[in-house]
């Protein structure tokens, strides 16, 4: 089995471009050295429409057979990567092929880029596919959910073998350029089928690449060259726009840079985009406005959950200019009557999570107003998912959230499934611990139903996290889509004079 498999992936790395022909050889050496094989036949059998998760599992078993891994979830991860770095062309390869197919056009390098990370196994497609994905209609638009499942669990063994492991701090953390090739360890990813991208934004260098766990297409993310922390500011808006006129057609966004509402990696100065539109992208302008000294600046507030400001023109420079002016403005900013402090005993709580993009002949950047307060009886945030929405979305509403796109908690599979089972059959929900914490909730939204069946349970409970998504939504948003929400975000429009 191991001569077949062998062969399968040298034709795989053939087929998808990875390996060329005149490699096979090469190619075929490097993996029987990965198995300690010193001799090898060629199957005489042609192989076509190689499935590559299949391919890999047999080669995986092999290398538990022959005492080379143990079988555990994190050390065949760690060995696969290995086995797929045998098909990959060098850094430079990738980048000059990059670059060569960017000069006729910014999208046709970034389709190769995209294929290359998924061919490789960087982005595992047949873990991806498990993610469970569905759209709802609310008022804002369509709205993105996604229940996260592509990331494996780490078994005991792995857990207990972590926690004897010998620390080390290199690479720094999950984004920094160390990564690239990086055989990986117990407590760290292995790397070896990585590869960056170099680009230039405010003449700086930073690297491109894409996520592994790709919550939408071509989610990529844009990373500072040397590990810095993240911070929101002006040099922020001028490396969103670098980005966006190199790849006109992705967006780009950032997190925001305080804890709460920022996101899960603020040590490393990093940005998300993609080619995808968002239901914000998507949601209209409520309430147009006009900001004194950028009459020439489209702008209005969007009609959004959270407090979105929207600003639109040909010139990216006005809009980095603007967008300052709007930042420094908010950072001071205290409403009291809106329950908005600009800091409280010294600690600061006024950001922005902003978005770029070209669109229509113009730069357009959203900025969503944050704010990451506390309050004694709301310590995970005032302006964050309220506590009886936690069953759903506890976690931090970072720039994916922000954009309309919910990710999930895994646990949320088998609890919406064990859900669907008693309320079809009638059962007491707060008799089971394991979705006890949902009673509430069902009990809400029953009524509005005439008749639930196995056939439409699951879309109703879908459709129903799909509101819940839209409240948390609402929860963070600064000011309220009420008469007086308005009113107090108008107050800070005015406020920009």
């Amino acid at each position: 089995m191991l001569y077949e498999n062998i062969k399968k992936l040298v034709q795989y790395g053939i087929e998808t471009g990875l390996t060329p022909a005149c490699e096979k050889n090469y190619t075929t050496n490097l993996l029987l050295d990965l198995f300690k094989e010193d001799d090898y036949v060629e199957p005489e059998e042609e192989y076509t429409d190689i499935d590559l998760e299949e391919v890999l599992k047999g080669l995986l078993d092999e290398a538990v057979s022959r005492g080379i891994i143990e079988d555990s979830v994190v050390y065949r991860d760690l060995f696969d990567t290995k086995i797929m770095n045998c098909l990959m062309p060098r850094p430079a390869q990738v980048q000059k092929e990059f670059w060569d197919r960017y000069e006729k056009n910014p999208q046709e390098a970034t389709d190769y880029f995209y294929k290359l990370s998924q061919d490789s196994d960087y982005i595992r497609r047949y873990r991806v596919k498990k993610d469970q994905k569905w759209t709802v209609d609310s008022e804002y638009g369509t709205i993105d959910i996604t229940i996260n499942l592509s990331k494996p669990e780490k078994d005991p063994k792995a857990i207990a073998a972590a926690k004897l492991a010998k620390s080390s701090s290199y690479p720094k953390c999950l984004l920094c350029p160390e990564n690239e090739g990086y055989a990986g360890r117990i407590n760290h990813p292995a790397r070896e089928n990585h590869r960056i991208i170099p680009i230039t934004v405010n003449d700086s260098p930073w690297g491109f690449q894409y996520s592994p766990y790709v919550y939408y297409n071509e989610h990529c993310i844009v990373f500072n060259s040397s590990h810095v922390p993240m911070k929101i500011e002006r040099n922020t808006f001028i490396k969103l726009f670098d980005f966006v006129k190199l790849f006109p057609h992705y967006f780009l966004g950032s997190n925001a840079d305080l804890p709460i509402v920022g996101g899960s990696i603020l040590s490393h100065d990093h940005f998300q985009g993609g080619h995808y539109t968002f239901a914000m992208a998507k949601a209209p302008i409520e309430k147009h406005v006009t900001i004194p000294g950028y009459e020439d600046v489209e702008a209005g507030i969007v009609k959004w959950p959270l407090s979105v400001l929207r600003i639109r023109h040909k010139d990216e420079k006005r809009l980095i200019d603007l967008a300052t002016h709007v930042l420094e403005v908010w950072r001071g900013y205290t409403d009291e009557a809106a329950f908005v402090f600009a800091e409280t005993d010294g600690e600061p709580h006024n950001t922005i999570t902003p978005i770029a993009r070209f669109r229509d002949g113009k730069f357009e950047l959203d900025l969503v107003l944050r704010n990451n307060r506390t309050t004694e009886d709301r310590p995970l945030g005032l302006f964050h998912p309220n506590p009886k929405l936690h069953h759903i979305k506890k976690e931090n509403i970072g720039l994916i959230e922000v954009m309309g796109l919910a990710v999930l908690p895994s646990r949320l599979k088998e609890e919406l499934a064990l859900l669907a089972a008693y309320i079809v059959e009638g059962k007491d929900i707060r008799s089971e611990e394991s979705i006890a914490k949902h009673a509430d909730w069902v009990e809400e939204f029953l009524p509005k139903y005439e008749k639930i069946t196995k056939d439409n349970v699951m879309e109703i409970l879908q459709d129903e996290v799909g509101h819940v998504f839209a409240n948390v939504l609402e929860d963070a948003g600064v000011y309220k889509r009420t008469e007086a929400g308005r009113e107090a975000f108008g107050r800070f429009i005015a406020s920009l004079n």
